[in-house]
């Protein structure tokens, strides 16, 4: 579903990613792990181009887009399939959380403000804000935030949703919340792309885990084998300091 080929990354000289190759099959949970500076983030913005790859190709679905010389429809064509959950929610402060949820279904896909509405509702109720609708963002925690920004992705009924720490910025009380309505959106059968240090939520919900260090996948594979037994000195270490 997902080819992801040659993926190379530079701010100036600093070469960011070097070389990154993956496949992601429909409805894999892969979780993306590694140290800060790794390139994680980095390589997930490729995927959507909101931060876009210097070299390299792309494929979700039907379309494949030359990173190099990619037109704005392919790359629009590209983003239709993704929808993404940043680690600062990204919410608009001046919208209730409905209006916030119903935003790109009415000025991005067109559709009808009383569909839009109707199915922002539902997809609120699913991950428990039903009873938030009016409230703005910052009558909200952190949590609620976060899982309204979820909301936001869900709705759009993406092909594949990429999500850039989303719990790193949660007071640690508030992250169990998001990560059950991640574990519920997986259930789902949608492919998530997951950029986290939440180790416990990569072994018991991903499909598959890769580890990157230096702009570079090191080692992927099961939860069992990577986190559990991994093979590379570098997965190691890294899991090592996380376990101590």
């Amino acid at each position: 579903m997902i080819e992801v080929r040659g993926i190379k990354k530079a701010f100036g000289d600093l070469a960011v990613l070097r070389g990154v190759d993956l496949d992601i099959n429909k409805g894999e949970v892969l979780a993306i792990l590694g140290p800060s500076g790794s390139g994680k983030t980095t390589f997930l913005r490729t995927i959507n181009f909101l931060g876009p790859a210097n070299e390299g190709t792309i494929r979700i679905g039907d379309i494949q887009v030359d990173c190099k010389q990619a037109t704005k429809k392919e790359i629009y064509g590209l983003r239709k399939k993704t929808a993404m959950v940043f680690q600062n929610y990204n919410l608009f402060k001046n919208k209730t959380v409905l209006q916030n949820v119903m935003e790109g279904l009415v000025l991005v896909q067109k559709m009808d403000k009383k569909e839009a509405r109707e199915r922002s509702i539902e997809t609120l109720n699913k991950v428990g804000l039903g009873e938030r609708l009016d409230y703005y963002p910052s009558q909200m925690s952190g949590g609620q935030q976060q899982r309204a920004s979820i909301a936001r992705a869900l709705v759009l009924n993406p092909e594949v949703i990429l999500f850039d720490e989303p719990t790193s910025a949660l007071d640690p009380e508030l992250v169990g919340e998001v990560l059950q309505v991640m574990k519920e959106v997986a259930e789902t059968g949608i492919t998530m792309m997951v950029v986290t240090h939440e180790i416990g939520f990569a072994h018991d919900v991903a499909t598959n885990v890769v580890f990157m260090d230096g702009g570079r996948v090191v080692e992927q594979g099961r939860p069992t084998d990577v986190i559990d037994h991994p093979q590379n000195e570098r997965t190691q270490q890294f899991l090592g300091k996380l376990s101590a």
